[in-house]
């Protein structure tokens, strides 16, 4: 390991393997070779007298790269695409002479962000499923467990365990639908030429537009790639990288989300992430049990979030057929968001993998808030046995203020029910109040929303993505 020079942590720590090959010079420079390959069958399948031998030469050499034949290169002559286009050139002497031919810089630079592109939201979307899996699990699991709801984080009606993790599920499906359209929609640069005419293209093939464009289509479908820009100036329209990053926020914003909750029920007590056996919560205080994965989640997403409006900057100040401003902005700011969103992702299926329920600490919460939550159907009860009902609400007022100074003030239980039952007035037994008094009588149709929408909404999408469940913790910290 360096120790004397700065190491990323979204390499040194947090991002996977295959992330992190994705945006490695490997990957890069390799896919600029494949697309100087694609280029000449291409144009020797239109015509042009490119032979049998020399894509073969090139094939030889497609991942085989002289990085310090490129690097010094470079150094004389301050372009990188020149010095790769020699490179690749000292290993394939016979195709020497039409490795590039027609291209500008932006043909290999360009199309291959968006090859990096396209399969970065491959990760994330194998990634994304899994989550969603493990979500659809927990609420299955605890469909019917009540727990208190929270509005302002203040006790609100009852909801369920697994009705709260479908808000949870729900976030991170609209962010699916959303990658699922830009995968379809997203388009490939091609072959356009210089400043986007197609000129030098057009000269190759003596006039022939139809060759052009037969051309164009070729690259992008031997790349994999079915949509293609129908117009571009020399670089493709960087609302692509806006919109790449704006998803990838989405999906930080989400996972956030989750991240606050989590933390807030495991100060509860109610829920916690995984604590491993030798885990060290604090330096000092041996016995905490931090929500550190969260935790982490949460920072990592808020770096996601920062870096969408550079990115938005970038795309609204290219001036006409482009301008190199974008450069640095984009060999920083997309490879970073796809490492983050990769790594919150395995961080939030880890959580999900182990999460723990404390039913009885759940239970406890409910039972203090319960009597309050019920004098409704307390009141409703005392006028089917005669009581008025003004009078009832005023006694149970009484009774409640009472109660709630017991627990704030005096540190007590709540006993507003004993307080009732004393209550002549009443006239309600004890077990009629008991069986009022049962939780799932007040978690409304969460069950039944829980079940609808796993069927519903979240099942045909894992469906449709079943190869992709299944997947590999590599928390490497």
């Amino acid at each position: 390991m360096e120790t004397k020079v700065y190491v990323n942590p979204l390499v040194e720590r947090y991002g996977s393997k295959e992330m992190l090959y994705n945006f490695s010079h490997d990957k890069k420079f390799s896919t600029w070779r494949k697309l100087w390959i694609v280029l000449a069958e291409g144009e020797k399948e239109l015509g042009l007298q490119i032979t049998d031998e020399q894509i073969s030469e090139m094939k030889k050499y497609e991942k085989k790269i002289n990085y310090d034949v490129a690097r010094a290169r470079e150094k004389e002559v301050r372009h990188d695409v020149m010095a790769h286009v020699h490179a690749f050139g000292e290993q394939v002497p016979n195709a020497r002479g039409i490795i590039h031919l027609g291209a500008t810089s932006a043909y290999v630079g360009d199309n291959t962000d968006l090859v990096q592109i396209a399969d970065g939201l491959k990760i994330v979307k194998k990634k994304m499923i899994n989550v969603m899996n493990y979500l659809k699990k927990v609420a299955l699991d605890y469909k019917d467990m009540p727990t208190l709801g929270f509005t302002h984080f203040q006790p609100a009606q009852l909801t369920t365990v697994g009705k709260r993790a479908t808000l949870w599920l729900q976030s991170i499906m609209l962010d699916f639908e959303e990658l699922e359209f830009r995968e379809k929609t997203l388009r490939f640069r091609g072959v356009k030429g210089t400043t986007g005419t197609q000129a030098s293209f057009l000269e190759l093939f003596n006039g022939d537009e139809e060759k052009v464009k037969e051309l164009d289509k070729k690259v992008s479908e031997k790349m994999g790639f079915e949509n293609r820009f129908g117009v571009s100036g020399q670089t493709y329209d960087r609302k692509v990288d806006s919109q790449t990053l704006a998803l990838l926020s989405q999906i930080a914003q989400s996972a956030h989300k989750f991240s606050n909750d989590l933390r807030l029920l495991q100060h509860l007590k109610e829920v916690e992430e995984p604590f491993e056996k030798k885990q060290i919560g604090s330096s000092a205080m041996a016995y905490k049990r931090n929500p550190m994965r969260s935790e982490r989640i949460a920072s990592l997403s808020r770096f996601v979030m920062t870096l969408v409006e550079g990115l938005s900057f970038t795309a609204s100040t290219q001036w006409f057929e482009r301008t190199l401003d974008d450069s640095a902005n984009k060999r920083l700011s997309i490879p970073q968001a796809f490492l983050a969103v990769d790594s919150i992702l395995t961080i939030w299926a880890n959580i999900l993998d182990g999460i723990v329920i404390y039913p009885k600490m759940i239970e406890k919460h409910i039972n203090a808030e319960l009597p309050f939550m019920a004098t409704e159907y307390i009141i409703m009860e005392g006028v089917k046995k005669g009581g008025d009902r003004q009078e009832l609400h005023e006694r149970i007022r009484v009774h409640s203020m009472e109660a709630a100074k017991q627990v704030k003030i005096e540190g007590k239980e709540n006993d507003l029910i004993e307080r009732i039952l004393k209550d002549d007035y009443f006239n309600i037994d004890k077990k009629r109040l008991v069986d009022i008094l049962d939780p799932k009588n007040f978690i409304g149709m969460a069950q039944k929303q829980t079940e609808d929408f796993i069927k519903n909404e979240v099942d045909p999408i894992l469906e449709a993505n079943k190869e992709l469940i299944g997947m590999e913790f590599d928390l490497k910290v």
